[in-house]
């Protein structure tokens, strides 16, 4: 599939509804993100959504979603920012990455609020041991999640496809592990997670290259067929050592339908989908509407087919590329100069539309990838038709940078 295709009456319609701000400025489409939300449920086949915090990063934009008939918890990404979540009436937080955050593990253990509503990432027994240490005195029970490694291995293990998350990758030492929490006092094991982003997370539409899309939907149905199996084997081996297991997470925005189909994934985690990043343009298998956006506004005119706004390097994480930049979007036709990319400061665009732009005019952009966008702004202006109806604070407007 193309990039999204961008609607002139969109600009037209951001334009007046924030026109007694001055840019830069972020905004979410309420419309497009409440229409992306029932998308997500509707894929998910009737299975519960857990909401990824990171890919949002706006605690007014969690509640709004978690309110909502088919979502339910949080898949967060720093301990400290669990502890915040679960403070702030968020009775369902997964921490979905290990920590080494000692104070954290402190409060954890010491309070029983967050010891019920908060649960840790556990892949390796030294990170039990991290968390005995950090106690300091707190006696409540750990709430555990161990993690299995998705990775497609082929070759005998030579070549392996997808991300390097946990050294879990077999039934059987998942099994292990969770023997070592079932033994262990001040610990229960409650769920399994197994995030498949090689196939979650990698569009399998390439504009204008056939012969890369074709291999990508060959790789990830067969990397879906293998996960497949395996997740359910070690699902089993898992409820051998723990029979009440709460919990066992999958999916990605990418994949949502497909991993809802397995009867060992009881939750879904989607989070990017909300947002609909570039990122998100190339896939198959669904669409979304691009829902948060920036404006950055036009300060010089350099020449015939170029205008320079400020700001504008906000490259997202992941191997460097064109792709992590963000997309000028409205109007459409702008492109950056290779010579000089996206700036720290300012931004050079070139393209026909450029003569129509005057100083002072705004440009509309889409990140590369969604909550990032958040560490770069402290308010989404929330947009419904071509008013501004509400300011969200981000995390950062809030005051919290967790990473």
């Amino acid at each position: 599939m193309p990039d999204a295709t961008s609607d002139p009456a969109d600009r037209a319609r951001y334009d007046r509804a924030t026109a007694h701000l001055d840019p830069p400025l972020a905004v979410v489409d309420l419309e497009a993100f409440d229409a992306n939300a029932a998308d997500l449920v509707r894929r998910a086949r009737g299975k519960p959504v857990r909401v990824a915090s990171k890919s949002v990063r706006c605690r007014a934009l969690l509640e709004r979603v978690l309110s909502r008939e088919g979502f339910a918890g949080v898949l967060s990404f720093t301990l400290a920012e669990s502890l915040w979540l679960a403070r702030s009436g968020i009775d369902d937080v997964l921490l979905a990455y290990p920590s080494a955050d000692r104070s954290g593990f402190a409060e954890l253990a010491a309070d029983p609020k967050l010891a019920r509503s908060v649960t840790v990432m556990v892949d390796d027994t030294a990170q039990l041991d991290l968390i005995d240490s950090a106690r300091d005195g707190g006696t409540q029970e750990i709430r555990v999640c161990l993690e299995l490694d998705t990775s497609l291995r082929l070759l005998g293990g030579r070549v392996r496809i997808g991300a390097r998350r946990s050294p879990l990758h077999s039934p059987a030492r998942l099994a292990e592990l969770a023997r070592s929490v079932a033994r262990r006092k001040g610990f229960r094991l409650t769920g399994l997670m197994a995030y498949e982003g090689h196939i979650a997370g990698v569009g399998d539409a390439a504009p204008g290259n056939w012969a890369r899309s074709r291999g990508v939907r060959l790789m990830q149905a067969a990397a879906g067929r293998e996960l497949a199996a395996r997740r359910a084997a070690a699902v089993r081996a898992v409820r051998g050592v723990a029979p009440d297991l709460e919990l066992v997470n999958g999916g990605g925005t990418g994949s949502v339908q497909h991993t809802a189909a397995e009867e060992a994934v009881t939750e879904i985690a989607a989070g990017s989908g909300l947002f609909v990043p570039r990122l998100f343009d190339h896939y198959t298998s669904f669409s979304g509407r691009p829902a948060a956006l920036f404006a950055l506004p036009v300060v010089r005119r350099p020449g015939v087919g170029v205008v320079t706004v400020l700001g504008g390097g906000y490259p997202a994480s992941g191997a460097p590329g064109p792709d992590r930049l963000p997309q000028p979007y409205l109007p459409e036709g702008l492109r950056y100069d290779r010579q000089e990319g996206a700036g720290e400061v300012q931004t050079p665009l070139l393209g026909p539309p450029a003569d129509d732009l005057l100083v002072g005019d705004r440009v509309w952009f889409r990140h590369a990838k969604a909550g990032e966008l958040c560490e770069r702004f402290d308010t989404l202006h929330a947009i419904e038709g071509d008013r501004v109806t509400g300011s969200f604070p981000t995390y950062r407007g809030e005051g919290h940078t967790f990473l």
